[in-house]
């Protein structure tokens, strides 16, 4: 039978049960303390009742029953406070133990997921479930939890001492706490209120995109001497956030009113009925005692009542955000063998591979593809923007599965092999390379993390960065991105090249590897190559011709299939679809700006 994963706060019940122990024994602990916070009243109650009992002559006073009353109180009002922090002591561990696990466990997944998937969902979206709906989840435990669990035992326990008192009274002190149920229901708990929270949540995440990419660009913003204003979708989100939240505001104002006026006035429902009662009773100074406790006693009852409304309102936010995250985990990873294969050899072949981005009904970004990289060998794959070559190589590591033939690595379908083994079996050297705030020796070391500092200074030195590493202000242990540290786009390719040569995988991906860099630098990552490509399966993909003249084979792809397939020699001879690129790019190399001269005056 298929699971269906629970929603609002029925998850977030079972998320904190993750420490269930912890979560129960918080919980527990804090309704001793509202049971504890009661004491002082009670102990007031007596203490009035034995002051009324000898107004006339104040000797007769039980001073040592009046003492015991008073710390009685006291100690009472020390037992709620001890027990309250011992119930947020509970609540904080089993709150902390669970954000971790979620947010371990929700960036593996989306680790594992195919690169479609991040594709389609923006870096904003994501941030916004690990960074604020994840992470509120930590308050809801470590705070709330015991707060709600309080919050139900207070009206129970209110409930027993008003009505062992005088029910009557006690009748007419809960009026307005059922009323005020009622207007919080008939506020919070509608169709309207759950779109309400939907819309905020979508808002949310629009102008954690817009603002995501705002930063990104921010360079482009400032060189056109743009503003906010002017960048409109990042402008609109917030302003459409912000009458979000007005109009949100504006739609519970009356409920909201009418909530407090009722919670926090409670006398206006007790003195009627002690005005109504006093002429009906028998025991008249039992009554005016009784209605003096009464008094006293209401002044607390809004604030467990209040409390439940906040807790009750932050959970449904909550729960609107962690079902955002539970949308995201029911996203399937690309599904693996359970007999996983390997490869003896490791030529890549793709046998009639047919894709698309989206599924059934898309435009084809490729159609019956079939060719052989053999190991040994560098292939290489040329073609116009938007041919498939970049799509081509994201299918070797499985990025994306293929929706007709097959991706083989030495004979065996990538997909009867388990997703670690194939990962460590391809390198790939991405075109726009991404560096982690972190040491020059971290960064390269993502390509092995067992590997030894000499190991990387050795790939350092094959992948030809040594020498401006050494420069930096500490060497291999500079940090990039902190105090005014920045490479070129050569030097981070660079260091790009020595992952892949410290994770010395049999097949090795360039996609576009010399894209930014400038001819000097060119010219050196070319010469890291030579550390990379030694016995392994080479696929490069460039658009500069110079870089794969050179190759074992020359791949062409043109609208999403191969066109034609040879040597260099052998592609400029047939005269083909390389031949008049290689005829174009040699076009390009002697085109110069000149300033046009205007004719001369007849």
């Amino acid at each position: 039978m298929k699971y269906e994963r629970k929603t609002g706060m029925a998850r977030l019940w079972e998320l904190a049960s993750m420490k269930k122990s912890l979560v129960v024994c918080s919980c527990v602990l804090s309704v001793a303390s509202v049971i504890f916070s009661f004491t002082p009243f009670i102990a007031v109650y007596y203490i009035i009742r034995e002051l009324a009992a000898h107004f006339a002559d104040l000797s007769g006073l039980d001073r040592e029953y009046m003492t015991a009353l008073g710390w009685g109180a006291c100690g009472g009002a020390a037992a709620a406070i001890l027990l309250n922090f011992l119930a947020l002591a509970c609540s904080h561990v089993a709150a902390f133990t669970t954000l971790y696990r979620l947010k371990l466990d929700f960036t593996r997944h989306i680790a594992s997921l195919p690169m479609g998937f991040h594709t389609e969902n923006s870096t904003g979206k994501l941030r916004k479930i690990v960074d604020e709906n994840i992470e509120k989840l930590e308050g809801f435990i470590a705070h709330q939890l015991p707060d709600l669990a309080g919050s139900f035992a207070m009206p129970a326990v209110a409930l027993f001492i008003l009505v062992f008192f005088d029910w009557r009274l006690g009748l007419a002190s809960l009026a307005p706490v059922a009323l005020g149920y009622l207007i919080q229901t008939a506020a919070f708990a509608g169709k309207a209120a759950r779109r309400f929270m939907k819309i905020y949540q979508d808002s949310l995440e629009e102008m954690n995109n817009a603002a995501v990419e705002y930063v990104r660009g921010i360079a482009v913003v400032k060189a056109f001497n743009q503003t906010v204003h002017s960048f409109r979708k990042f402008y609109d989100t917030i302003k459409k956030y912000g009458k979000f939240c007005l109009d949100y505001t504006m739609s519970f104002e009356i409920y909201m009113e009418l909530f407090m006026l009722v919670i926090n006035n409670v006398y206006l429902f007790l003195v009627p009925a002690i005005i109504f009662l006093s002429g009906k009773v028998d025991d008249y100074p039992r009554f005016a005692l009784s209605s003096v406790f009464y008094l006293i006693f209401s002044a607390s009852l809004p604030m467990p009542f209040t409390k439940l409304l906040y807790v009750s309102q932050n959970g449904r936010r909550i729960a609107d955000g962690i079902e955002r995250m539970d949308r995201i985990i029911a996203v399937e990873p690309l599904a693996e063998t359970a007999s996983p294969k390997t490869a003896d050899e490791y030529s890549v072949s793709f046998e009639d591979v047919t894709f698309t981005y989206n599924g059934e009904g898309e435009s084809v970004a490729l159609s019956g593809v079939s060719f052989t990289a053999r190991q040994g060998e560098i292939t290489a794959l040329v073609g116009p923007s938007g041919s498939g070559k970049s799509t081509l190589a994201h299918l070797i590591p499985r990025f994306y599965d293929v929706a007709g033939g097959a991706v083989k690595i030495g004979g065996v379908d990538i997909r009867d092999m388990s997703a670690e083994y194939l990962m460590s079996i391809v390198s790939f050297v991405f075109q726009d390379v991404f560096l982690f705030k972190q040491s020059v020796l971290e960064n390269i070391l993502i390509g092995n993390k067992d590997a030894s500092r000499e190991d990387v200074i050795h790939a350092a030195r094959a992948a030809q960065c040594h020498e401006f590493v050494e420069r930096l202000p500490d060497g291999y242990d500079t940090v990039i991105g902190t105090k005014n540290i920045h490479l070129s786009g050569g030097e981070r390719q660079r260091i790009a090249i020595a992952r892949a040569i410290l994770k010395d995988a049999p097949v090795v991906v360039l996609d576009e590897a010399t894209a930014f860099a400038d001819p000097e630098n060119e010219q050196k990552i070319q010469k890291a190559f030579e550390g990379l490509m030694n016995e392994k399966t080479v696929i490069i993909i460039a658009h500069r011709l110079s870089t794969v003249r050179g190759s074992d084979k020359i791949v062409v792809i043109d609208g999403g299939r191969v066109a034609e397939q040879d040597t260099h020699e052998g592609l400029v001879h047939a005269g083909g679809r390389d031949s008049r690129m290689w005829e174009q790019y040699h076009g390009a190399l002697g085109w110069t700006i000149a300033q046009r001269k205007e004719p001369a005056n007849v």
